[in-house]
């Protein structure tokens, strides 16, 4: 069973950080929590792939719906520190274009 931790930080920024794996089960999971952030307000969100073991489609549908539904707020979603297996799934599908893998969690909206 996947496991979802949810900080903000100082600066408003909503950290999410999957625990297991992102499947049909926990992507629902995940998209709940996306929008239950952005309904409260959080419009910058960093998922933190660091502990996600594993990812398919229902678990990419998920972090693409929380970059559609973040940008049209006027913020964005961003991934930091993806495993070997989930940066390889984002490499065959071409998504590391839209959701740009980023080193840290704390550099993740340095740009």
């Amino acid at each position: 069973m996947t496991e979802f931790h949810v900080d903000t930080t100082a600066s408003g920024i909503g950290v999410v950080r999957p625990e297991g794996r992102l499947n049909m089960v926990a992507a629902r999971q995940l998209k709940s929590v996306l929008a239950d952030l952005v309904a409260g307000g959080t419009h910058r969100i960093v998922v933190d792939l660091a502990d996600t073991s594993f990812i398919d489609s229902s678990g990419l549908g998920a972090l693409i719906g929380g970059v559609k539904s973040t940008r049209q707020q006027g913020g964005d979603l961003r991934i930091a520190r993806p495993t070997e297996a989930v940066l390889t799934v984002l490499d065959l599908t071409n998504l590391t274009k839209i959701l740009r893998p980023r080193d840290t969690v704390d550099g993740a909206f340095d740009d």
